[in-house]
């Protein structure tokens, strides 16, 4: 009785022991070019954590946060976390966090710059258009990856809507609907913010 009392007590001491919270089996993490150097994304290595704050709210009214459509427009291609991390590692894709600029500076997708929806078909030539007399020509357009704050958030199919109107091929835009929400819930790294 008294050795069973011992290794409990050294237990209840002793430092918790996490296990391995990889992206996937094969993939603790992955680094990305960002414009402050490179990052590593992977996932917070505490299978206790939990989402606090702002963060762990489900719900919100709508309008104006009402659940998104998997494809924002058509031609829109939708994607998941496994598939942004590739985009964030490829030098020809860009990822845009179409959140207005209050949202963004709260943190973000490390990699992501920050074009707010209201902005985006205005700024096409950040994306790989050319502007000329008559508007954007988007020949050279880069995969563009979009996110918001999650599956009720509006920013993003809003943007890539607008982008289509002002001639950015749908075919070259990507939406991970998840967003920060599920980004923040799967514990990913997120760089900024307050």
């Amino acid at each position: 009785m008294k050795s069973f009392l011992i290794a409990a007590a050294i237990g209840l001491c002793a430092a918790p022991v996490f296990a391995d919270v990889n992206i996937t089996p094969d993939m603790p993490g992955v680094t990305v070019q960002t414009e402050n150097g490179a990052v590593e994304i992977s996932r917070i290595d505490d299978p206790a954590h939990e989402l606090s704050g702002e963060w762990a709210r489900t719900s919100r009214n709508c309008p104006n946060f009402c659940v998104q459509p998997m494809v924002p427009a058509p031609g829109v291609t939708p994607i998941g976390e496994l598939e942004l991390l590739e985009m964030l590692q490829d030098p020809e894709a860009i990822v845009v966090d179409s959140r207005v600029t209050s949202d963004h500076e709260t943190g973000t997708i490390p990699g992501a710059i920050s074009i707010p929806y209201n902005e985006a078909p205005d700024r096409l030539d950040e994306l790989g258009c050319e502007l000329d007399f008559d508007g954007f020509v988007c020949d050279a357009a880069k995969p563009v990856a979009l996110f918001c704050n999650g599956n009720w958030c509006g920013q993003s199919p809003t943007a890539a809507r607008r982008m289509i109107e002002a001639g950015f091929p749908a075919d070259k835009i990507y939406y991970y609907r998840g967003g920060m929400h599920a980004w923040r819930m799967l514990g990913l790294t997120v760089t900024g913010g307050r």
